[in-house]
């Protein structure tokens, strides 16, 4: 069992960029929970600064649990070491997070266990849960909430400050969540084959791949497309940024020549 009287973490700081890589990762369904993986580094007072996330491609799917091969807890520790020869500082694999579409915010027992799981191995790791498509009845949208939480020595749940931190979008976060469409496309051909290799009726397989094609379809729509028009006007919005600022660098030039 790991000590967690050792030491806690205090709180934790979440770049903007990686929040909204989560969130937007969360929103990509409401039938099924979404998991990644967090990546970033502790300071000398147990403040946890995340700065990179890991999406991740699900071995399974239920609106209530969702689970992860053991190699993709390799990948993302590949990705830290990547990080930390590109940024030159050393970053690990600090925490996970996952949704809770149409439910609340609060781990359940199945979360607390989960993440004492994962103290076990490192006792400064945390969870995040974004609770996305809530509703309440004077409410014209939808709500989302974000909680953040270890596992104290009792296996309850110990809430942590979470702060989020203004950042740009790195380039490496922008990396990740340009993958999400094909990680998504991947989960869904997967799915439907597996169910197709289990079906000996032809009707029944042509049903099938219809039902995978219009998933597909469906994605594109609902994901891809609106996830590319995002990207396009942060870019748009940036360049415009840029030109404002070019508009004040000539004036400071021109200032300092008089």
């Amino acid at each position: 069992m790991a000590n967690f009287g050792a030491k806690h973490l205090n709180n934790v700081i979440l770049s903007a960029d990686v929040y909204a890589v989560c969130l937007q990762h969360a929103l990509t369904t409401e039938k099924e929970e979404i998991m990644g993986l967090l990546i970033g580094e502790v300071d000398d007072m147990n403040v946890s600064h995340i700065t990179a996330c890991v999406i991740l491609h699900r071995s399974d799917k239920q609106p209530d649990r969702v689970e992860i091969s053991p190699e993709q807890l390799c990948t993302a520790s590949t990705a830290a070491e990547q990080l930390t020869h590109k940024l030159k500082r050393p970053m690990r694999v600090l925490g996970w997070y996952h949704s809770h579409p149409h439910i609340t915010v609060w781990p359940s027992h199945v979360d607390v266990r989960t993440q004492s799981m994962y103290q076990t191995m490192d006792p400064l790791f945390v969870g995040l849960i974004f609770s996305v498509f809530q509703s309440d009845k004077g409410s014209v949208g939808n709500q989302f909430q974000l909680t953040c939480f270890q596992a104290n020595s009792s296996s309850e749940r110990r809430d942590v400050q979470v702060i989020i931190k203004n950042s740009p979008l790195e380039q490496y976060n922008l990396q990740e969540i340009a993958k999400l469409p094909r990680i998504l496309a991947q989960e869904e051909v997967e799915k439907h084959d597996e169910e197709n290799n289990e079906c000996e009726d032809l009707l029944a397989e042509l049903h099938n791949e219809a039902y995978k094609t219009l998933n597909l379809v469906h994605l594109i729509s609902k994901v891809s497309r609106p996830l590319y028009e995002d990207l396009e006007a942060r870019l748009n919005a940036t360049n415009i940024r840029i030109r404002e600022l070019e508009k004040v660098k000539k004036k400071l030039i021109e200032a300092l020549i008089v």
